[in-house]
């Protein structure tokens, strides 16, 4: 027998016409860095007495299918995370196609995904999964990639893949050295790192089933958060922070003109932090801050910039 290795396996999915029915067709294949996402059933302990001291057979507890999965932040396949985290976007141009995800729907689109070992026969097909939460972190160097925390109504495994002959979009992955931090439109100087993350905080709907599925997952009160690590050079921030006055903080990777992603929080606070000296070296300065909803608009902007026609 085979054994299965992460180096060829596979991760596929599709949007769902129906919450919780695996589509028929052609699904895409996601490049993914790690995935989590699966069922987990735990076992409770026995409670019974006057059995003697070795314990009775343990009780199956609830069926949990949730899990994160890591992907590479990319031109193409990440339009279709955004569309799991935010719904579908509103796109305009001609090619290049400008696809904006704003944050607050009222619903949000569930999608299989199916994760495959061929080596093994296995594919388990975790269906209607939503996306609940997404975090980015900036830095220097290296990839970027994001981690999405997802939630499922079930898991089933089967031994081939029912994800027909998979959809492959070209790579072009986002890359740290592209990336940039602003507020309110200039670029935001000696900034050493950064950190955010959206949460749909969605609430499982757990009724009493016997095939210990979820009657679903429901987006609650949105979360918009993070940390910006500053060298400590002038107190444009400190002034922020100190009168609670909102600032607009923008987060993109910039390829060129027509490949971009730009993350926009139109509405942000930030706390006044401790400003700490350790050593002969430079000060630094960490703001986690929070954002809100302006009166006028949504608290996140995603403008996703590509070759993409439609994210249907």
């Amino acid at each position: 027998m085979a054994r299965a290795y992460g180096a060829n396996a596979q991760l596929l999915g599709l949007f769902e016409a129906t919450y919780g029915t695996p589509p028929v067709g052609d699904f895409i294949k996601f490049p993914f860095v790690s995935s989590a996402l699966g069922s987990e059933q735990n076992l409770i302990n026995s409670n019974l007495l006057g059995q003697g001291r070795d314990p009775a057979q343990p009780m199956r507890d609830v069926i949990n299918v949730e899990g994160d999965v890591v992907v590479p932040v990319d031109l193409r396949n990440f339009g279709h995370w955004l569309k799991g985290l935010l719904g579908p976007p509103t796109t305009t141009g001609v090619g290049p196609y400008v696809h904006e995800f704003v944050s607050g729907s009222a619903a949000l689109p569930s999608l299989s995904l199916e994760v495959g070992m061929p080596e093994a026969s296995a594919f388990f097909m975790n269906m209607g999964v939503r996306v609940n939460s997404m975090q980015l972190t900036f830095a220097r160097s290296g990839g970027a990639n994001a981690t999405l925390n997802c939630i499922a109504q079930g898991e089933s495994r089967a031994a081939a893949s029912a994800g027909g002959t998979p959809t492959v979009a070209v790579l072009t992955r986002f890359n740290q050295f592209q990336g940039s931090v602003k507020k309110d439109g200039a670029q935001l100087g000696n900034v050493t790192g950064a950190q955010l993350t959206y949460t749909n905080n969605l609430e499982k709907i757990e009724t009493i089933r016997s095939d210990g599925k979820i009657d679903g997952a429901d987006p609650t009160i949105a979360g918009l958060t993070g940390s910006i690590d500053v060298r400590f050079a002038d107190t444009t921030l400190i002034d922020a922070a100190t009168n609670n006055t909102p600032v607009e903080l923008e987060f993109g990777y910039v390829i060129d003109a027509n490949r971009s992603l730009i993350f926009t929080a139109h509405e942000v606070y930030l706390p006044k932090p401790k400003l700490s000296i350790t050593g002969p070296g430079g000060v630094q300065a960490s703001f986690n801050w929070q954002a809100a909803k302006p009166d006028a608009r949504q608290m996140l902007t995603v403008t996703l910039t590509n070759d993409v026609e439609d994210y249907a």
